[in-house]
């Protein structure tokens, strides 16, 4: 009961800085982060919020497709094509070479490397009915992507800061370089309004690569199992189409972006309270490695790649 109370109590102090825009990603992911890890949120509340905040993120989601024209997304996507292609197949590369010279799990090295590749949670989830992963080895790969993306929410701000740089650049680069939707717009939130709409929109695009990448690995399995398409992409289009076409609601268009934003970063609290210390305990060494290790190599070089070229 106290640990509800408690809760309860911590929630709705987030959520009123949240709404007074006293409370940044990065401490809602903290607070929630602490209150996870040290048990300190009621159990059965945390499981309940588990499905609820999924939701959530993927209605922010949307919301902020209102704050950008579909012009600049087609243009984005079109620019980004390659640079996505190349990365993914780099990823997959570096993750089986570490996971041969680690002799980690090869199912799990495979759920990881679709994780960094694409859009973390996301891509893991859809990806592992065709290659058969057991629960286990589903929420390994989760708990690392997980852990990895809270890191870079509270890191690639400071980083892209350091480098001087602009709003464009570090929205490109976390669009590449961190795993899950939900960290992406919270690390280029702090960093600009231009940073989040390029953020958003490319790693959007970017989500669709989990088709051919679920195709691919399917058609070397004898499993027939459907992944599941994040439809919510459909109502981000959606959103941008509405509000570069429709004269009528482009007054309201900043109510609704600011709406999703503060949504946001409410949300990354309760994302943070799913992390706790029997997931943290289940990470094997190895697996952990080839998580981290792949995850630095391409955040360091699309960073080169960005300083160098763009």
């Amino acid at each position: 009961m106290l640990g509800k109370v408690f809760t309860y109590c911590i929630g709705g102090l987030v959520l009123t800085g949240v709404l007074f825009g006293l409370v940044p990603p990065s401490l809602a992911l903290a607070s929630g982060m602490l209150i996870g890890v040290f048990k300190l949120a009621n159990e059965n509340l945390v499981v309940k919020v588990k499905p609820i905040q999924k939701y959530l993120l993927q209605a922010s989601v949307i919301g902020l497709g209102f704050g950008i024209h579909i012009k600049q997304a087609i243009a984005v996507g079109s620019n980004s094509f390659f640079t996505t292609l190349i990365t993914i197949v780099f990823v997959f590369i570096i993750a089986f070479v570490l996971g041969k010279l680690l002799k980690s799990d090869r199912v799990t090295t495979i759920l990881i490397a679709s994780g960094t590749a694409i859009c973390g949670g996301s891509a893991i989830a859809a990806v592992s009915p065709s290659i058969k992963a057991n629960s286990n080895q589903t929420s390994i790969s989760l708990a690392i992507v997980f852990l990895l993306n809270a890191v870079a929410l509270f890191i690639f701000p400071l980083i892209g800061q350091y480098f001087n740089l602009n709003q464009s650049q570090f929205g490109l680069w976390s669009a590449i370089a961190i795993h899950d939707t939900s960290s992406v717009v919270g690390a280029a939130e702090i960093f600009g309004e231009k940073a989040l709409n390029i953020a958003t929109t490319t790693k959007l695009v970017r989500t669709l690569w989990i088709i051919p990448l679920v195709l691919i690995i399917s058609f070397g399995s004898d499993t027939k199992e459907k992944f599941k398409f994040p439809w919510f992409i459909l109502g981000f289009l959606g959103a941008m189409i509405l509000a570069s076409y429709l004269p009528q609601i482009q007054s309201i268009n900043e109510y609704i972006v600011w709406g999703a934003r503060k949504l946001l970063i409410f949300t990354l609290f309760l994302i943070g309270l799913q992390i706790n210390i029997k997931q943290l305990k289940k990470l094997g060494f190895n697996i952990l490695l080839v998580g981290m290790i792949t995850w630095l190599i391409l955040a360091i070089i699309s960073l080169i790649y960005i300083l160098t070229y763009m």
